[in-house]
């Protein structure tokens, strides 16, 4: 029975188009002002707090492939994607149990553990439309700029975003199942995926604390060293993946036990 899985998916389609849109025209802003950039690249470098630089990962940023990881992709991809991710889904179930819908849908032959894993299966069209439709935006608007940025290169920063964004969905259908209003999922989805980030970037300024980045799931992406020096961490994939798989667990589990 996949009839969940359609629905959701549809009532998704105009929230991403609308979010592919707005990301592709920030995406375009951002490449229109690399070629003065590139020429003030060293002094800009130079001029930026080391805070910032932790946050955003930057490297190389005189060139085009660490211009976009650094500053594309750590903001457009890490921060603004990931709370996207994480707010949608913190409203999967929560709102469906507020407003008496899941009543209905359970009254049907539907498990739940059914529900939880239709509802998250439909984040595939956010998923499609943002990798796809910012991809296009990345690869014409660069060329229109007089640079070139490896294709492949492109698309495997891309895919390796993607269980990056799976946990930042985990983690909003988690607290969708433990909090009892949909306004406080969702600012807590937020929140969290903000705060995961910024602890990631400043614990890169300490040695000594970096250790306490190892609980963000930012620490696990990083698109700039796939554009920058080809390097595809698996492992980092591996965790990310096992980190959702675990998150769904732990959301199918308690709202199987919840009293609704």
């Amino acid at each position: 029975m996949t009839a969940i899985l359609r629905v959701e998916s549809g009532q998704l389609v105009r929230s991403s188009v609308v979010l592919t849109g707005l990301l592709g025209l920030l995406v375009a802003f951002v490449l229109a002002v690399f070629p003065g950039f590139a020429q003030e690249a060293e002094l800009i470098e130079e001029a930026f707090p080391p805070v910032l630089l932790g946050l955003l990962g930057i490297e190389e940023i005189h060139t085009i492939e660490g211009f976009v990881g650094g500053y594309v992709f750590s903001l457009v991809w890490v921060l603004f994607a990931g709370i996207y991710f994480a707010y949608v889904s913190a409203g999967m179930i929560v709102d469906d149990i507020r407003t008496r819908r899941m009543d209905l849908t359970l009254s049907t032959p539907v498990s739940r553990e059914s529900v939880v894993l239709q509802k998250v299966a439909a984040l595939w069209v956010p998923l499609v439309a943002l990798n796809v439709g910012l991809f296009a935006v990345l690869f014409l608007g660069i060329r229109v700029i007089g640079e070139t940025l490896d294709p492949v290169a492109l698309a495997m920063a891309h895919l390796f975003t993607v269980p990056y964004l799976l946990v930042c969905a985990g983690i909003g259908i988690v607290l969708s199942v433990v909090l009892e209003r949909v306004e406080s999922a969702q600012a807590a989805a937020l929140a969290l995926v903000f705060v995961l980030w910024l602890v990631d970037g400043l614990s890169h300024m300490d040695p000594d604390f970096e250790w306490v980045g190892a609980i963000a799931p930012s620490r696990y992406v990083d698109p700039g060293a796939v554009l920058v020096r080809e390097e595809y961490a698996f492992a980092d994939a591996g965790v990310l993946l096992a980190a959702f798989l675990a998150l769904l667990a732990v959301a199918t589990v308690v709202f199987v036990r919840r009293d609704i």
